[in-house]
């Protein structure tokens, strides 16, 4: 029997999670998974594909660059630059597809390592503009800015999250390396609808467990606006204390910013 050759890409998509229910898809729910598959079939004019990504997002949840690897069980794509057009021309408007570069069998995504850097937007004082609601979160009390960007900072390098661990088993690995983590002034997304400032939570490594980010950034709330202490905070940062964090800050504020293939 005749049996298809297997041709393989990966392809670098960026897309706004607001309408979205995260990326998996899922029975009766616009998906970001669910949105590419449409698209392909209707550009292949077949479902001899499959399509797995780099990691998964919550609902709401914005990525600027991630990647997922399309299996194509027919004929090769004969012109990448003119697929990439047709898929772009087919997309929704909130999904957008970067590139695409021929790979092979031996690159699994899901195993591959990679360094992802994710970005947290929020601003605190007057209320922002109802437009800036898919892209940073807003926060009613005033927050010790200060305070938070030492604090960030002391989440870098090798240490055992468990209590930035959602719902861990007696089983779960929660040492992880973060390479970098900081607050700083939003410079990377402008609009004249924007408040006057801004702010971006940004940390980077190459292992994150599902709310970590956003447990990262309940915690850092939760210091900046007098729930806790930062000597309270130091104590989250040493997993033998399982202290059960609960402040899981709002998913529209999160966007996966950057993902690396790492060897």
């Amino acid at each position: 029997m005749f049996k298809p050759q297997r041709h393989y890409y990966l392809i670098k998509l960026q897309y706004l999670g607001f309408r979205f229910h995260g990326w998996q898809k899922q029975p009766d729910l616009p998906t970001v998974e669910r949105m590419v598959q449409r698209t392909l079939r209707f550009v292949f004019d077949h479902s001899n594909f499959k399509i797995l990504a780099a990691g998964r997002t919550d609902a709401k949840v914005s990525v600027n660059e991630t990647l997922i690897e399309l299996f194509l069980d027919d004929a090769p794509i004969k012109d990448l630059s003119i697929f990439l057009e047709d898929f772009n021309l087919n997309l929704p408007s909130d999904i957008r597809a970067l590139g695409i570069e021929t790979t092979t069998a031996d690159l699994n995504i899901i195993q591959a390592p990679k360094l992802k850097e994710y970005v947290y937007m929020f601003s605190h004082g007057e209320k922002f503009h109802p437009f800036c609601a898919p892209l940073m979160v807003y926060m009613k009390t005033e927050l010790d800015i200060e305070l938070m960007k030492k604090a960030a900072q002391m989440f870098e390098g090798e240490k055992d999250f468990w209590s930035y661990t959602y719902k861990p088993s007696d089983t779960t690995n929660t040492t992880s390396v973060v390479e970098s983590s900081y607050i700083e002034v939003n410079s990377l997304f402008t609009a004249n609808f924007f408040p006057e400032e801004s702010f971006c939570f940004r940390v980077s490594g190459k292992g994150f467990k599902r709310h970590q980010v956003r447990l990262m950034m309940g915690s850092l709330f939760d210091l900046g606006m007098g729930k806790m202490n930062l000597e309270e905070f130091e104590k989250t940062l040493d997993g033998s204390n399982k202290i059960h964090l609960s402040h899981i800050a709002p998913s529209s504020g999160l966007m996966l910013f950057k993902t690396e293939l790492t060897s």
